[in-house]
């Protein structure tokens, strides 16, 4: 015990008697400043986690512990990558136990532990005749959604707090700066995705939807709290709004307007693939099919690390092998006097 304490290692035995909720309630501060975010870390410790660790303390949580879990997830059938985001979870409320000295090794970590392992689905992208039938399929006043996201590159909470203000008509470009997120039961305007703002390319076509629908449906001046639900207030005249500047929710709109438009359009709606983020991955697949860089793209979508992009979409970067036979050629194509020479040797 001595030895511990010189060595900055010892545990008191009376710190293993505090509960994991205890410790998850204090981790969760610390997450991020995002109440929208916060609440969904929150509503995954309730629904999947404090059910089964809450009440135990911190000497009763053990490998087996954490086995008998993971044992529990496949029993349930939960997906592989929701497995993974609750593993997470688990691993770094532990991990703090560490800090706070309350345990020495963290269970999740032991040999003996299979952590989950997600997978990532192939984007499947939406042949352009689908996007043209899912528009008509919209109540004219949503059908503007459509060039949004399959022009800009938008997600569902940019295309809803899009403003025609957010145009540089100059510069032809776009700055997306918000989204409408909602946090329990209060809409609000938030930053983008990452709480970065980006430049998008705006094409002459694009500007022509926008003003079109403008001009038919005018833009409504819309008051919300700014990032949390007792923020500053601010007003941006909107364009996707119902009738008399009704504001949708995003599960709203997917449920009432979005699949609405497959119904109408007497087309399957096959649920994650034919959801709005179905428009972001048409727009990344025209870029893309055009020679625009994976930089450049990661740069529209708001996307942090171009790696990602990189590996959400490589299978639809077009084959370069010709241009590649060329490139070389033009260094080491011989002459025909060069292939002669060959020949009669």
């Amino acid at each position: 015990m001595e030895s511990d304490k010189r060595e900055d290692k010892y545990i008191d035995p009376r710190s293993s008697s505090k509960t994991f909720l205890q410790q998850a309630e204090n981790w969760l501060k610390a997450q991020s400043p995002d109440p929208a975010t916060r609440e969904i870390l929150r509503s995954r410790l309730e629904s999947q986690i404090y059910p089964v660790f809450g009440h135990l303390k911190f000497g009763q949580i053990k490998p087996s512990t954490i086995r008998d879990w993971l044992g529990l997830m496949d029993e349930k059938r939960l997906s592989a990558n929701y497995q993974v985001v609750l593993f997470t979870i688990v691993t770094g409320v532990l991990d703090s136990a560490i800090d706070d000295k309350l345990i020495r090794e963290n269970p999740c970590q032991a040999k003996t532990v299979r952590r989950p392992v997600g997978s990532s689905p192939q984007v499947v992208v939406w042949p352009e005749d689908r996007v043209h039938k899912v528009r008509a399929g919209l109540v004219k006043r949503f059908r503007v959604v459509v060039p949004l996201g399959s022009g800009l590159g938008l997600r569902q909470g940019e295309i809803l707090g899009f403003s025609p203000d957010d145009i540089d008509r100059e510069e032809m470009v776009v700055r997306v700066q918000r989204q409408i997120k909602t946090v329990k039961g209060v809409m609000m305007f938030a930053p983008p995705k990452g709480g970065k703002t980006r430049m998008v390319p705006l094409s002459p076509a694009m500007l022509a939807e926008i003003d079109d629908h403008d001009d038919q449906f005018p833009t409504t001046a819309i008051t919300l709290p700014w990032k949390k639900p007792d923020g500053d207030r601010v007003t941006v005249r909107l364009l996707v709004t119902g009738e008399a500047g009704r504001l949708y929710t995003g599960d709203l709109f997917t449920k009432v307007v979005w699949q609405g438009g497959f119904r109408e359009a007497k087309i399957t709606h096959r649920g994650r693939a034919d959801g709005m983020h179905a428009l972001r991955h048409f727009y990344a697949s025209t870029l893309l099919s055009r020679a625009v860089s994976i930089k450049e793209l990661a740069e529209y979508l708001g996307h942090a690390d171009a790696g990602f992009t990189l590996r959400t979409y490589t299978h639809l970067v077009p084959s370069s092998h010709e241009r590649a036979r060329q490139a070389v050629d033009a260094v080491f194509a011989r002459s025909s006097n060069q292939q002669g020479d060959v020949t009669a040797e």
